[in-house]
């Protein structure tokens, strides 16, 4: 066990302690501030979770599942395990409300080393690659509204011995977009917060106006959703439901990244679970309601290939104007989406840092606006520089299966927990324990093996950059004299 890390004494000192440090709000000296309410959380959930994915993926699953009804039971299916997942890591962040999320999770129920590697892979490819990824998806939806700021725009191509990497001025955007939002984060937990809950209200105003628009509009296409289920049949079915899933779930994928903000959550043993229940709870409903839209709007051979779902549905039910309505709709998700994943990511590398197992300087806090800054800055170099290059893709698809590992270790960290401390206190126990989190770690297992027998090459290449944090790990771990680590 590590508790006796520097830093680990947060995650099990008594719940007084905690909902004292909650209620005050405040931060003595250079430390976070606990300053997020219930609000401030859901919008931050709400916010990350909903990016691009539901406007494009639709279409693509479209190809696996047959009929409207399939299609919504997938979406209903993946969020009902999100949920259970939402359930699994309320439990965790109510018990341990610091800094970190699954870093710290891992850290208590299997030691340092599987911390420091969820941390490695968080650092190396996950959050930045997001971050750069959705900073992308912003970008180019700018280049539909102003063509000179698209990634068409190719101000140079750099020829490498293995490739070539254009540089376009819609990547200069993403980038200009990361260190824009970085700055707001670094000048306040407040200022991060309020630029969230902004964007937040306005993607949930805009999927609000296109659902009650496309229910008016299609109310005479009802019999759409009943089309096309006797196409389905047999083994094809059962495996055309798993491929579809798997978009799905990562439509619904980022609720647990409020857990890396847990120490900076008013009252966390309560608003926390609260924040991650009405969050994905509330983005399952809207993605059923969006899904009702797109069936009423064209038939599923209509839709089926299309990746921007979310237009061409626009487009057939409203008319060829409502696609710029989308567009500026996807534009303000992806914004809301980029700024919740900087501010969320940074606190994994602090809690690392404050571990002494990175860079001494990413644990420092700003006197000021009491914010990890130089964590902050850290990944918005990395990130830009994976939105310049465009490696993100090619890292991502490496590193999801391990990414999936390093999420289902944290996952069985709740079953872990409750036998060796049994004494933790937990303001929120997972309800229906042990079969909920047990569903959720399974949908996990069953996505990693499906990515291992579907893609080996990259599965096993996932494997490989989780294995190169080890010597990494131990790295770190020599430059903490055993003086010092037994005194923290």
């Amino acid at each position: 066990m590590s508790q006796g890390r520097r830093g680990a004494a947060a995650s099990v000192a008594p719940a007084g302690a905690s909902a004292a440090a909650g209620e005050v709000g405040r931060a003595t000296g250079s430390e976070l501030v606990r300053g997020l309410g219930l609000l401030d959380s859901v919008f931050l959930v709400m916010g990350i979770i909903i990016g691009s994915g539901i406007f494009l993926t639709t279409g693509v699953m479209a190809e696996s599942l047959p009929s409207p009804a399939l299609l919504m039971a997938a979406w209903f299916a993946g969020g009902l395990l999100a949920v259970a997942g939402a359930l699994t890591y309320a439990e965790l962040g109510a018990a341990m409300p610091e800094a970190g999320g699954q870093y710290i999770y891992l850290r208590e129920a299997y030691g340092s080393l599987s911390a420091f590697l969820f941390g490695w892979l968080t650092f190396l490819v996950y959050q930045p690659g997001a971050i750069a990824a959705v900073a992308t998806g912003f970008a180019v939806y700018l280049g539909y509204f102003v063509p000179a700021l698209g990634m068409e725009n190719v101000l140079a191509t750099v020829e490498l011995a293995w490739t070539s990497v254009s540089f376009s001025v819609g990547r200069l955007v993403a980038v200009a977009a990361i260190v824009l939002l970085t700055g707001v984060n670094a000048r306040g937990l407040r200022s991060g917060s309020v630029v969230q809950n902004i964007f937040t209200a306005l993607k949930i105003a805009a999927i609000a106006i296109f659902v009650l628009m496309g229910l008016w509009a299609g109310r005479g296409f009802v019999s759409r959703l009943a089309s096309g289920a006797e196409a389905a049949e047999g083994t094809s079915l059962f495996s055309g439901f798993g491929v579809a899933l798997i978009g799905v779930l990562w439509a619904y994928d980022g609720f647990n990244n409020l857990n890396f903000s847990a120490g900076e959550i008013k009252e966390p043993g309560r608003t926390l679970p609260r924040a991650l229940i009405l969050g994905t709870a509330g983005v399952m409903l809207l993605y059923l309601l969006v899904n009702a839209v797109y069936f009423l709007a064209l038939p599923v051979s209509e839709l089926r290939g299309v990746v921007r779902v979310a237009e061409r549905a626009a487009s057939g039910l409203l008319g060829p104007a409502a696609t710029y309505f989308i567009a500026a709709g996807v534009l303000v998700s992806t914004f809301g989406s980029t700024n919740g994943s900087i501010l969320t990511g940074a606190r994994v590398y602090y809690a690392m840092a404050r571990d002494r197992l990175f860079f001494r300087a990413v644990a420092r806090v700003h006197e000021r606006y009491h914010t990890p800054h130089v964590s902050l800055w850290l990944q918005c170099l990395w990130a830009c520089l994976l939105a310049l290059s465009g490696t993100f893709e090619q890292i991502f698809t490496y590193a999801m299966f391990a990414a999936l590992l390093m999420y289902g270790a944290a996952a069985t960290s709740v079953f872990t927990l409750r036998r060796t401390r049994p004494d933790l206190h937990r303001p929120y126990r997972v309800w229906g324990y042990p079969l909920i989190p047990a569903l959720y770690l399974a949908s996990i297992v069953a996505i990693a093996v499906n990515s291992l027998i579907e893609r080996p090459l990259e599965s096993f290449g996932g494997l490989g950059i989780l294995a190169l944090g080890v010597p990494v790990y131990l790295y770190w771990k020599r430059q903490t004299p055993a003086t010092e680590e037994a005194t923290c």
